[in-house]
């Protein structure tokens, strides 16, 4: 059985501020973009979230919950430094690291020998040497699988330390919400709840042909969940599936004619990413963002591996007349190939 860490640092970018200047710590701000560029929340301390705010929300929105949040446009290259920091700690307790962005990660210490092999001890170092010699607070959980642990280090935040034995999973999962199970959006949440589902105890009860025939391959996933299964490994690469670029307008786009001029800018800047990336891997789809005014949105792709022009505003088209209303954001990618490389084995 395998011992996982995850590790997620708390409201990372608002820490980091606050340690830099103690007098921001117990006001409320936020770090992101200026209402005047139509912003969003990026994150927050806690003292804004006190007024509901949270990451994702438009930077307006926030303002008018809490009229004296101080708001701070960010520095990534100081952000992104910090973080080399903290990943420096967890590679002096395992090399079996997943990031999942600059402030999370997934860490295996199944055959880590230090603290006597204990996980829940290696957790507490971490946080120790994270708080005293980077200065910001570090959350984790502690359990057999990443499923679990994902939870775990959400459980006692900020500052918080959880453990999910393997004797504790039967009775954590039964009684867990699954509006905590990642992958459950509102949506299915809705969903589940209309069929009386509201914790891994329903979903136990229902056998695993319905969740199927009720979410397909989701399904499958609920069922493994509900009984706090998940053989995911810690993966040290993470393989690219997509690159893209979005721009939030300071003005709405009004018309479908102004989004197909929007179009050639968004798309220089995507094959500038592309060709960036190392090695460059094939492109098997294309795919465009909308969002329009009252904040409702649509994604529309297409399998092509070789885009152009037009094919984006193909996709434009239809995606615009799902809202046929002004539009605030748009976004264009690529859906790039796996790696298909094979090796070849021998005979015996």
């Amino acid at each position: 059985m395998r011992k996982i860490i995850h590790c997620d640092c708390d409201c990372f970018y608002a820490a980091v501020e606050m340690r830099d200047n103690p007098a921001l710590s117990d006001v409320p701000i936020a770090i992101g973009g200026s209402v005047e560029r139509r912003g969003v929340v990026a994150t927050c301390n806690y003292p804004a979230r006190e007024f509901g705010i949270h990451s994702a929300m438009p930077m307006a929105q926030a303002l008018k919950r809490c009229p004296h949040l101080i708001v701070i446009r960010g520095d990534m290259a100081k952000y992104k430094g910090v973080a080399r920091q903290v990943f420096a700690i967890y590679r002096d307790v395992t090399e079996l690291i997943e990031p999942l962005s600059l402030d999370e990660a997934f860490l295996d210490v199944t055959n880590v020998t230090l603290c006597n092999g204990s996980a829940t001890r290696m957790a507490e170092a971490i946080r120790q040497r994270v708080k005293q010699e980077v200065g910001i607070t570090v959350s984790a959980g502690v359990a057999p699988n990443k499923f679990l642990a994902k939870i775990a280090s959400d459980w006692r935040k900020p500052d918080g330390l959880f453990v999910i034995t393997p004797n504790d999973i039967d009775r954590f999962v039964q009684q867990l919400s699954v509006k905590k199970i990642h992958g459950v959006g509102p949506r299915t949440a809705e969903k589940l709840a209309g069929l009386g589902i509201y914790t891994g105890a329903d979903l136990r009860a229902r056998p695993l042909t319905e969740l199927v025939e009720q979410f397909g391959r989701f399904g499958q996933r609920l069922f493994e969940l509900s009984h706090g299964r998940d053989e995911r490994p810690v993966k040290t690469h993470r393989e690219r599936k997509s690159v893209s670029t979005e721009q939030t307008y300071p003005h709405d786009l009004p018309t479908l004619q102004a989004c197909r001029e929007a179009l050639p800018t968004l798309i220089a800047d995507l094959e500038q990413r592309y060709a960036r990336l190392d090695p460059s891997p094939g492109v098997r789809g294309v795919m465009v963002k909308v969002k329009f005014n009252d904040f409702t949105q649509t994604t529309v792709e297409h399998a092509d591996p070789a885009p152009d022009l037009a094919q984006f505003e193909t996709l434009l088209n239809v995606g615009w007349a799902r809202g046929a209303r002004p539009v605030r954001l748009l976004g264009v990618g690529y859906r790039l190939a796996e790696d298909t490389t094979a090796q070849q084995l021998t005979l015996f």
